[in-house]
C-alpha cells in the first residue's frame, strides 16, 4: 500500500475511532445535537458509536478493509441529518460556529471521499465509465467468440 494511501486510510482509523469513543464519554453532547424527529435518541448515538468503532478496526483487517469502508460510508450519509440540523438551526448551538457547521458538511464530502478511496486496491478504486464498461465486455466476447 503506498504512503498517501496509508494516511488516508490512518485518517479514517483514527476519525471514526475518536469519534466512535466520543459517543460514550460525551453522550450528553450527542444528544443535545440531535433532531428531534430521531427515535431513541440515546440508543442511536450508542449505536452509532458502535458502529464506528467496528468500522474503524474493520479498515484496519485487510479481509474487511473494503466491506468495512463501504458500510463508514453508509454510516456517514445516515449521521448527516444530524449534521444538516445543526446547520440549518445554528441558533441552537451558539457554542459552534456557523462557519464550522458548514464546514463539517463539506468535510463530509471529503471524508466518504478518503473512505472510499483508502479502502480499496488500486484496481477497485478505478471507476470505469460505462463505455469503458462497455468496450471492456466487447473485447471479452469478441476474444470468446475467436477461440
Amino acid at each position: 500500500m503506498q504512503k498517501a494511501k496509508r494516511f488516508g486510510l490512518a485518517l479514517v482509523v483514527l476519525f471514526f475511532l475518536g469519534g466512535g469513543v466520543a459517543h460514550f464519554i460525551a453522550t450528553d453532547f450527542f444528544l443535545h445535537v440531535m433532531p428531534p424527529q430521531i427515535p431513541y435518541p440515546r440508543a442511536a448515538i450508542y449505536l452509532s458509536g458502535i458502529f464506528e468503532l467496528l468500522g474503524a478496526i474493520g479498515v484496519l483487517l485487510p479481509q474487511t478493509r473494503q466491506i468495512a469502508g463501504n458500510c463508514l460510508i453508509l454510516l456517514t450519509f445516515c449521521v448527516t441529518p444530524v449534521n444538516v440540523y445543526m446547520w440549518l438551526h445554528p441558533d441552537l448551538f451558539p457554542e459552534v460556529s456557523s462557519l464550522f457547521l458548514s464546514g463539517r458538511l463539506m468535510a463530509q464530502v471529503f471524508l466518504v471521499a478518503d473512505i472510499w478511496w483508502s479502502t480499496r486496491t488500486e484496481q477497485q478504486s478505478v471507476i470505469r465509465s460505462p463505455v469503458q464498461t462497455a468496450k471492456k465486455n466487447t473485447a471479452k466476447i469478441a476474444l470468446r467468440g475467436a477461440s
